[in-house]
């Protein structure tokens, strides 16, 4: 029986279960073929034929282990980010400042999760700050109880972030408690992914200078493609996040022994 139907008017009647995967993959941008599985009560096999028509229709691109919507393998701008998700990345930015304490050291890398972070701090006390965003130092500088360090160099116009040879010989010279990461993607293999190479040097040196690696990602980062890996599940200490990860994100973070802090 054919999956979807056409009308002699060129309108197609899709059926329930393909609606449904339309609206998961809106709110989230992508999900691996298991996870709609389990959320649908269908085998991997059934989920493939599903989506087959969906593909062919260009409404949905597949990737390794998952399908997403044709642009998510490109980065918006920053200020449509800045709304997506908005809701989840406040909850995560609560649960992240939840892990810092007043008088710690931290940096954090640009993107926007981590100015959502950046709010989230702003009632702490003596926080010293390390961060290649404007957007960051500029929301924590004002608290004079706090210091704040910027990293040099050309600021990219979108986001006002820092990066290159400079950015990443100024973040060398720090020792802190926290890396606070906001990532572009999520493999479920646990690695991590940003869409430009300039974004993973910076996050590989942040990372190399904190005692804890916390990952701060909404549920719509999990299997979506990305173009360049910043590193394995190995180098992340704590991935908070909305919504619990696909089975096996959250079996290959455990067995590296990542932490996963569920926001709200």
């Amino acid at each position: 029986m054919a999956s979807m139907q056409a009308r002699e008017d060129g309108a197609v009647y899709r059926t329930q279960r393909q609606s449904e995967i339309l609206r998961l993959l809106q709110l989230r941008g992508a999900c691996s073929i298991s996870d709609l599985a389990e959320r649908l009560s269908v085998s991997d096999e059934t989920i493939r034929r599903t989506v087959k028509p969906l593909v062919s229709e260009g409404l949905l691109a597949k990737v390794h282990g998952g399908i997403t919507l044709p642009d998510a393998g490109r980065e918006l701008p920053f200020q449509k980010r800045m709304h997506d998700n908005s809701e989840a990345k406040r909850r995560i930015a609560e649960r992240v400042a939840g892990l810092v304490s007043n008088g710690d050291t931290l940096i954090l890398d640009c993107g926007s999760t981590t100015a959502f972070v950046a709010r989230a701090l702003s009632q702490h006390s003596g926080l010293t700050v390390v961060t290649n965003s404007a957007e960051i130092a500029r929301t924590l500088a004002p608290n004079d109880s706090n210091r704040v360090f910027m990293a040099g160099g050309e600021l990219r116009s979108d986001d006002t972030a820092a990066l290159g040879p400079e950015a990443l010989s100024f973040a060398r010279q720090f020792r802190v408690r926290h890396a606070i990461l906001s990532i572009g993607a999520m493999e479920l293999d646990g690695s991590l992914m940003v869409y430009h190479l300039a974004e993973a040097e910076f996050s590989r040196a942040v990372i190399d200078q904190a005692e804890q690696v916390i990952v701060a990602a909404d549920a719509s980062k999990f299997g979506r493609p990305s173009l360049v890996r910043i590193c394995g599940p190995e180098r992340v200490d704590v991935l908070v996040t909305d919504v619990a990860p696909p089975a096996d994100l959250a079996d290959a973070l455990t067995a590296a022994g990542a932490q996963i802090e569920l926001a709200g």
